[in-house]
């Protein structure tokens, strides 16, 4: 396994310089960054060339996170929507592959934060296949695959379980389409967590961790012996990225809800060290 962290760990906004964060998490002992789609199709050619050379020489996979804007929705039932997301993510896709990123993961096949008084899982879930397959089609000219995150019942209808999750990347049938699963959100809907992690077993494509109120690993009451006899058991070697969301403020604070600040009134450097310890925990948890 090749273990991450979200540069929005740091974070109150939803942009920022991913080269500090390149070089801060290589030195932090990470194998990988996760950094947010938002703003990549935006970027000038040099910007993205400069973030793939940062990435290599410091030894660092970037991964790429994003939950979509409602105009970014290729399960949308309106056909102007998708065809302008399709656009959008064609233009992320190119930046992701010259900065070697080949994997997205999120909310894909709708959008977020979800609007719940316009849902209707049964005609969503359809669309959303659909939207999908062409998402996963354009996705494969750029060696992309697409993770499909499952999210809890207060942030998505369609996918709230491992097996949702499972019967959907079934449904939709293109190799490039993965389950995603995130600890946070599996701590409100599983029953079992390690259960889950083996329903999904070899359609995991990438793996989110975090405590049950978003701290470092290793702070609160996850399973997590549990959770990493269950990796095991299904042979996960993909990438485990901590997605902790502890500071109060910004666009960040407001969209994850933190409405305390969790981290005590963290400095930078003490963030580095919960971090730092938190990928150790894992490590030793994990393997």
């Amino acid at each position: 396994m090749k273990y991450g962290i979200y540069y929005a760990y740091w974070e109150q906004e939803w942009s920022a310089d991913y080269l500090k964060y390149i070089e801060k998490v290589a030195k932090l002992g990470f194998d990988i960054l996760e950094i947010g789609a938002a703003p990549l199709a935006d970027y000038s050619e040099k910007k993205i060339k400069d973030i793939d050379k940062c990435a290599k020489e410091n030894g660092i996979t970037l991964t790429v996170g994003y939950g979509p804007t409602f105009e970014h929705n290729v399960g949308s039932s309106d056909k102007t929507i998708r065809t302008g997301a399709l656009d959008w993510y064609k233009k992320t896709f190119e930046a992701m592959a010259v900065m070697d990123a080949h994997l997205i993961g999120g909310a894909l096949y709708s959008y977020w934060p979800m609007d719940f008084s316009k849902a209707d899982k049964s005609e969503d879930l359809k669309n959303s296949v659909d939207g999908v397959r062409m998402l996963a089609d354009l996705a494969k000219n750029y060696d992309i695959v697409l993770g499909m995150e499952v999210l809890n019942r207060f942030e998505n209808h369609i996918l709230n379980t491992a097996k949702e999750g499972v019967d959907f990347v079934k449904k939709v049938d293109m190799d490039n389409v993965k389950v995603m699963l995130d600890t946070f959100h599996m701590n409100i809907e599983e029953e079992s967590i390690a259960a889950a992690i083996r329903t999904a077993g070899k359609l995991l494509g990438h793996f989110h961790t975090g405590e049950c109120n978003r701290m470092v690993p290793g702070k609160g009451r996850m399973p997590w012996r549990e959770i990493g006899e269950a990796l095991r058991d299904i042979h996960y070697d993909g990438a485990v990225v901590m997605e902790p969301f502890v500071k109060m403020g910004g666009q960040v604070g407001k969209d994850i809800k933190v409405w305390r600040d969790i981290s005590n009134n963290a400095s930078e450097n003490d963030l580095d060290i919960d971090a730092k310890k938190a990928l150790e925990f894992q490590k030793y948890m994990f393997e």
